[in-house]
């Protein structure tokens, strides 16, 4: 664990001739710095400093050192540290309609996930007011990829095999999945979930596959479903005051350097997973991928899930499914 700082803890910096008073931008984020979230930040490190003449000083505080992803919201609320990165479900109690992302087998393919996603899209625009109550606003969103599931010795092939089982989530929708399936889910944080499968808290991992590389997984389990059944996106949250400090050129550098950011995580998406799928191969692991019938399946038991969604969400959730070609009750 470590800070990744580029710039020196220097309070002037020299621009153009001018003397810029340095604004410290302090990052929580709780996977490891090597993770592709963490490249990711530093490339959106480099594009700041660089866009900014170094007035914006970032600093990465990497694998949960700071806070824990289910306290990112509240501590960028709170202006207890100026961003953080989180999983969009943690967004859940203030804002339900989040969990759209991990609706069951909704985002089954890139195109759908990238036009739900893409700026001034009717979800994205959406789900970022929602945030904004919080005292936080959306700068960028990360791509994660697909939901998997882990296991040790058995692979989880179709909701029977997870009748009975303890299975980690991160999200009150992928719970209610899991409970559909007849499982029994147990929210934990995904920096702690490598003791949970090695202690046994839980008999079945949920996470993406890119996951599992950087936290090297395969040490606590040996199975991979690639179920794919949710999308998982996180996002770069800044607390709002502290943006609105900000004047209007240094937003627009720090926007740019995000939409670079941004870009680059999506585009390498396919590759990162590709690459986590070998790597984990490499490791012992066993990558078991389901049949028509099997997948099938999955998706009968999943239309509880939607209808917990309208209840939770009303007006907004269901105008979120109906801009995504799902009928209330379909």
């Amino acid at each position: 664990m470590f800070k990744q700082t580029l710039v020196a803890a220097a309070c002037l910096s020299v621009f153009g001739g001018a003397v810029l008073a340095q604004e410290k931008m302090r990052i929580s984020l709780q996977l490891p710095l090597t993770s592709h979230l963490g490249e990711n930040l530093v490339l959106f490190e480099k594009e700041v400093e660089e866009r900014t003449g170094g007035a914006i000083d970032v600093e990465i505080y990497d694998s949960a050192t700071l806070y824990k992803d289910s306290e990112v919201p509240a501590a960028v609320g709170a202006g207890s540290i100026e961003a953080g990165v989180a999983s969009l479900t943690r967004y859940v109690g203030d804002a339900p309609a989040v969990d759209v992302f991990y609706m069951p087998f909704l985002f089954n393919t890139e195109d759908k996930v990238r036009a739900a996603v893409a700026e001034g899209a009717p979800v994205r625009t959406a789900l970022e007011a929602e945030i904004a109550k919080t005292g936080g606003q959306v700068l960028y969103w990360q791509a994660y990829g697909g939901a998997i599931l882990l296991s040790q010795d058995d692979p989880i092939r179709t909701p029977a095999d997870l009748e009975g089982k303890k299975v980690r989530v991160f999200g009150k929708t992928l719970g209610d999945f899991v409970s559909a399936a007849g499982g029994a889910p147990t929210l934990i944080s995904g920096s702690e979930q490598y003791l949970a499968y090695q202690r046994g808290t839980v008999d079945v991992g949920m996470t993406g596959v890119s996951g599992v590389k950087s936290r090297k997984l395969w040490e606590v389990m040996d199975t991979i479903t690639r179920t794919n059944h949710a999308n998982i996106e996180f996002v770069v949250v800044v607390n709002t005051d502290w943006w609105d400090g900000l004047d209007a050129e240094t937003q627009g550098h720090i926007r740019d350097a995000a939409n670079v950011a941004q870009d680059d995580v999506r585009d390498r998406m396919s590759q990162i997973e590709a690459d986590a799928y070998a790597a984990a191969e490499e490791n012992g692991m066993t990558i078991v991928d389901l049949t028509e019938e099997e997948l099938t399946a999955w998706q009968a038991v999943a239309q509880p899930v939607y209808d917990s969604y309208i209840e939770a969400t009303g007006e907004t959730g269901e105008a979120i499914l109906e801009s995504l070609g799902v009928q209330s009750g379909s």
